[in-house]
C-alpha cells in the first residue's frame, strides 16, 4: 500500500496515488479508459476552473453555499483555471461520452485543494451544487472554444491580414503573369493577388465572430436533462453573469437548455468556420509554394525566407517549410471538422454523448490555426522577395497579352498572333509588330502589363 491511499465513492473503496489531488471517481476513469494517452487540453481545464468558480459565486449569491465554502471553492477553482494543477487531470479523451469523469475530476481536485486549505467541502454536494456533468461539459466546450478563439485565433488572424495587406500595398504596382488552370493568363499585380488572400482571411474572421455569438449562449443550469432539476431557477442567469465577470467574455444563459445539452450545433458551426479558414490557408500556402517553386526549373517568382537546410543529401536546397506546415495544419483541421460533424450527430434524446471528442478536436483546431497563422505571417509573407527580372521576363513572353488587342484587331487575328508567338518562342510585342499593323508606340501602350491590371477596354 506504500504510495497509495484509500478513497471511496458510491461504488466502494479504491486505491489512489498518495500525492494525487483527485479521488476515487477520477481513479476509476484512469483505470477504465487506457485508450490513447491524450488528455483534454489546457484551455478546457481552464474553462472547467472558471465554471466551478462562477458556480460557487452564483450559489453563494443565491444562498445555497456558505461564504467560507464558496470562498474556498472559488480560490481552488481559480488555481485550476490558472493552470497550477493541470497534471491532476489525467483522464483520457476517449471516456464516457458525457465527460462525467472529467467533471468529477475537477470536483475532486477542487474539493481536495479546499480541504488542504482548511475548509471541508464535498465534491458533489458543494463543488457540483446545482450542476450536472450534462450541463457542465457542454458549457465548458462553449467557454473554452470562445476564450481560445477570442484571445488567440482572432488576434492571430488580424495580424496575418494586416501583414498581407502591408505587402499588398508595397507590391501594388508590380505586375506579374496571372494564371488560370495553372496556365498563363492576363496580368495582375502582386498587390491584387495578395488582396484576395487578405479578403479570404477577413471573411474567415467574420464567420468565426458570427459563430461565437451563438457559442456564448451557455446551457449551464439545465442540469441532468435540461429541466434544471436540483438547481435554483435563477442559477443559469446568475452563473452567466459571474462567468462574464471572471472571463471578460459576453456569456449569457441559453434560451433553451435542451438544445444546448442534447445538441452541439454551436460547436459544429464554429468547426465549419474553422474548416473554411483552413481551406483559405491551404490556398494561400499553395500559392506561395508555386510562386516560390524552382528556383530555376519552377516559376521562381518569389523567394521565401530561407529558414533551414532543405535536404540531408542535396546541399544548398531550401524548401518552403512554413507553407508546408500551414498546409498540414489545414489538412488536420479539415479532418477534425469531419470528426466534430460525426460527433455532433451523436445527440441521443437529451444528451450528446461525444462531448470530450468534440472538445479535444475543436480546441486543437483553434490552437493550430492560431499558431500557424502567425508563422505564415511572420516567417513567409512578411519576408518574401519578388524576383523582378524573372517576373518581367515571363510577362514579356506571355502571348496571352494579345487579349488586350481584341477590340482593335479582333479575336481571330489575336489568336493567330498568340499561336505564332508560342511557336516561335518570341515576345508578343515583336510578333504583334509583324501581324497587327500597329506601331511600336501603340503596342507599348496597349500591352503595358501594369495598365492591363486596371481592367477596362484598351482599344483605340
Amino acid at each position: 500500500m506504500s504510495g497509495f491511499r484509500i478513497e471511496h465513492d458510491s461504488m466502494g473503496e479504491l486505491r489512489v496515488p498518495a500525492e494525487a489531488l483527485y479521488g476515487a471517481q477520477t481513479q476509476r476513469a484512469i483505470e477504465n479508459f487506457p485508450v490513447s494517452g491524450l488528455t483534454l487540453p489546457r484551455g478546457f481545464i481552464r474553462a472547467l476552473g472558471l465554471i466551478k468558480a462562477a458556480a460557487a459565486e452564483a450559489n453563494l449569491a443565491l444562498g445555497h453555499l456558505k461564504k467560507r465554502q464558496a470562498a474556498a471553492i472559488r480560490k481552488a477553482a481559480q488555481a485550476v483555471a490558472d493552470g497550477q494543477f493541470d497534471d491532476q487531470f489525467p483522464i483520457d479523451v476517449f471516456q464516457t461520452g458525457s465527460g462525467t469523469s472529467t467533471n468529477m475530476n475537477a470536483n475532486e481536485v477542487i474539493a481536495h485543494l479546499a480541504g488542504k486549505a482548511g475548509t471541508r467541502v464535498h465534491p458533489n454536494d458543494h463543488v457540483n451544487y446545482g450542476q450536472s456533468s450534462n450541463d457542465v461539459i457542454p458549457t465548458a466546450i462553449h467557454v473554452s472554444a470562445t476564450l481560445l478563439a477570442a484571445e488567440e485565433l482572432l488576434p492571430a488572424l488580424k495580424h496575418l491580414k494586416k501583414t498581407i495587406e502591408r505587402r499588398a500595398r508595397e507590391l501594388k504596382n508590380v505586375a506579374k503573369t496571372g494564371r488560370t488552370h495553372l496556365m498563363d493568363a492576363m496580368p495582375v499585380t502582386f498587390g491584387q493577388e495578395l488582396s484576395g488572400w487578405a479578403a479570404q482571411i477577413g471573411a474567415a474572421m467574420e464567420r468565426i465572430e458570427d459563430a461565437l455569438k451563438r457559442l456564448r449562449r451557455l446551457p449551464q443550469g439545465g442540469t441532468a436533462v435540461g429541466t434544471g432539476i436540483n438547481a435554483d431557477p435563477k442559477f443559469g442567469a446568475t452563473f452567466a453573469r459571474e462567468l462574464k465577470r471572471l472571463s471578460g467574455q459576453k456569456f449569457e444563459t441559453a434560451a433553451n437548455y435542451f438544445e444546448g445539452m442534447a445538441a452541439q450545433d454551436g460547436a459544429v458551426e464554429l468547426s465549419g468556420a474553422l474548416k473554411t479558414l483552413a481551406v483559405a490557408l491551404m490556398k494561400i500556402a499553395n500559392d506561395l509554394r508555386w510562386m516560390n517553386s524552382g528556383p530555376l526549373a519552377g516559376l521562381g517568382e518569389i523567394e521565401l525566407p530561407a529558414l533551414q537546410p532543405g535536404s540531408s543529401i542535396m546541399p544548398g536546397k531550401v524548401n518552403p517549410v512554413i507553407p508546408e506546415a500551414t498546409a498540414m495544419v489545414a489538412a488536420q483541421v479539415i479532418g477534425n471538422d469531419a470528426t466534430i460533424t460525426i460527433a455532433g450527430q451523436s445527440g441521443n434524446f437529451q444528451l450528446n454523448v461525444m462531448l470530450p471528442l468534440i472538445a479535444y478536436n475543436l480546441l486543437q483546431s483553434i490552437g493550430l490555426l492560431a499558431n500557424v497563422s502567425r508563422l505564415l505571417a511572420d516567417k513567409a509573407i512578411d519576408g518574401f522577395k519578388v524576383n523582378k527580372a524573372r517576373v518581367d521576363e515571363a510577362l514579356a513572353m506571355n502571348p496571352i497579352l494579345v487579349t488586350a488587342l481584341n477590340p482593335v484587331i479582333g479575336y481571330e487575328k489575336g489568336a493567330a498572333t498568340a499561336k505564332q508567338a508560342y511557336k516561335q518562342k518570341r515576345p508578343i510585342m515583336d510578333v504583334a509588330l509583324e501581324t497587327t499593323g500597329l506601331s511600336k508606340d501603340e503596342l507599348k501602350k496597349l500591352l503595358d502589363p501594369v495598365a492591363l491590371t486596371k481592367g477596362g477596354i484598351h482599344g483605340r
